[in-house]
């Protein structure tokens, strides 16, 4: 058998010109499509966080923030304690509903108490 390949013609490949970023740094195209120069922009600020700093009237209280922190992290633990627990709970009661479909009568596990 042979394999068949499809017809192309050159009309549908094209090879587009690649125009590296570095030509197009002083020009900015706009919605028409003409070409403007870029206006001349002021100096560029310090790429640090000084910017956004301000003045504070009091220090920080790191004791406080600790506090807040160990409170966070409880509520956490508690939060991710309760899912699994919730999660392990779920599970249980489908596995049991699923044994209650299927017609079994010893579904539930009865505990005794030690003596």
């Amino acid at each position: 058998m042979k394999t068949q390949r499809p017809i192309t013609s050159d009309d549908e490949h094209r090879v587009l010109q690649f125009r590296p970023r570095s030509q197009l740094q002083g020009v900015s195209r706009r919605g028409n499509g003409t070409v403007q120069p870029l206006q001349a922009q002021p100096a560029p600020e310090p790429l640090d966080l000084s910017r956004y700093e301000q003045p504070r009237g009091e220090p920080d209280d790191f004791r406080h923030r600790m506090l807040a922190n160990i409170a966070a992290l409880a509520f956490t633990i508690a939060l991710t304690a309760i899912g699994i627990w919730l999660a392990v709970s779920i599970a249980d009661l489908r596995r049991t509903q699923d044994c209650v479909l299927m017609g079994r009568r010893d579904c539930v596990k009865i505990t005794t108490p030690h003596i």
